[in-house]
């Protein structure tokens, strides 16, 4: 059985907007046989590191709580903090980039929560039902707490995943630190010994005699870290991170797992922007021109589905002049705009693998709403 991805354009006349276009989208797609009366509902999203100017404008999120509120939801837009050292390591810096990229409550009219709390340590354990990397994913406590999940995507690029989409959004984007690092890492964190000052935040946040101050600087004990993350966590100065040494392919299928867990049990709904195409993620604090024109907005039930229809339609459009994808003979006979940009990736492991585990189909009919 396939899904059905809802579909429409970039283009308006005098008399319409791409804000009415986006709201006939989402209303035409289902949005709206959800019963949102008195819930929780987690919309997910990315705010952008500061510097880049390829994230979505807070326009559309308006757009989305206003109609969630209009049928007596009570939405709330979130993310979580991330592992790398950056404006979104913490809550409170991770709040400061999300007001200053416009996700405030004056632009939004509702709420911004950063899910996995002050230092990315809040969260809930989630079993994934028949998960074969992930028995408990390790999900931020807001998202993990609400009622409804949905998801505000922009599709771009990705260096390890090949496509940042509905999947990644949700699934890597809804892990608490310790979440981020089991899916990006088999292992146990390193230290950077440059920025370490040896002041023992990670022995006193160890549960596991997991590290050591040794001679001012932090030690890892292979022996009895159980890579759990939570030295990353803690450690002031970003001088321990995790090793990300997780394939690529099997990455993308721990995103999937994740994936999963969120959505297990509760209504959701996706909606993806295939605007700006970056070819690499929001996270960046800088952003390349897009790598194909913007091709237009999508929504469905499906996150595997919705996820499909946009790298197809990404690929079957032209690719843009002086682009990270248009190198000379690199797309001659080439297809697959991600692959262009990042040769190492497999992006449709994950959407396969989502498949197998029961999260949606790869298969799907494209309906136009004008």
């Amino acid at each position: 059985m396939s899904s059905e991805v809802y579909f429409t354009d970039m283009h308006v006349d005098m008399s319409d907007s791409l804000l009415e276009k986006f709201l006939r989208l989402i209303k035409a797609a289902g949005i709206d046989s959800i019963d949102f009366k008195d819930k929780y509902v987690a919309v997910k999203l990315h705010f952008g590191e500061v510097g880049n100017m390829a994230f979505l404008r807070q326009q559309y999120a308006r757009v989305l709580c206003d109609h969630i509120k209009q049928r007596g939801g009570k939405p709330f837009l979130t993310d979580c903090n991330t592992l790398y050292i950056g404006y979104r390591n913490n809550a409170l810096d991770h709040l400061d980039a999300a007001y200053m990229n416009g996700y405030n409550p004056l632009a939004t009219g509702v709420h911004t929560i950063i899910a996995d709390g002050l230092r990315g340590t809040d969260e809930r354990l989630i079993p994934v039902e028949g998960g074969e990397y992930i028995k408990e994913a390790k999900i931020g406590a807001a998202i993990a707490e609400a009622d409804i999940i949905i998801s505000l995507t922009h599709f771009k690029g990705h260096v390890n995943a090949g496509f940042g989409g509905a999947l990644k959004n949700i699934g890597m984007g809804a892990g608490s630190k310790k979440g981020k690092m089991e899916m990006h890492s088999s292992g146990t964190p390193r230290i950077n010994t440059k920025k370490c000052i040896g002041c023992g935040m990670c022995v006193r946040n160890c549960n596991n005699d997991g590290v050591h101050v040794i001679e001012r600087k932090a030690v890892i004990d292979e022996e009895h870290c159980l890579g759990c993350g939570y030295c990353i966590a803690y450690c002031p100065k970003g001088a321990i991170m995790t090793k990300w040494d997780e394939a690529k392919p099997v990455m993308n299928k721990k995103i999937a797992e994740y994936t999963k867990a969120v959505l297990a049990g509760k209504p959701s709904f996706h909606i993806s922007m295939v605007i700006d195409v970056s070819p690499e993620c929001d996270c960046d604090s800088c952003n390349d021109i897009p790598v194909v024109p913007d091709v237009g907005m999508f929504a469905s039930f499906d996150p595997v589905a919705i996820d499909q229809a946009c790298v197809d339609k990404v690929n079957s459009s032209p690719i843009v002049p002086g682009s990270a994808a248009d190198a000379p003979g690199k797309h001659e006979g080439h297809n697959d705009v991600f692959r262009l940009v990042h040769p190492d990736t497999d992006w449709a492991a994950g959407l396969a693998h989502g498949e197998k585990i029961g999260i949606g189909t790869r298969e799907y009919e494209l309906v136009n709403v004008k």
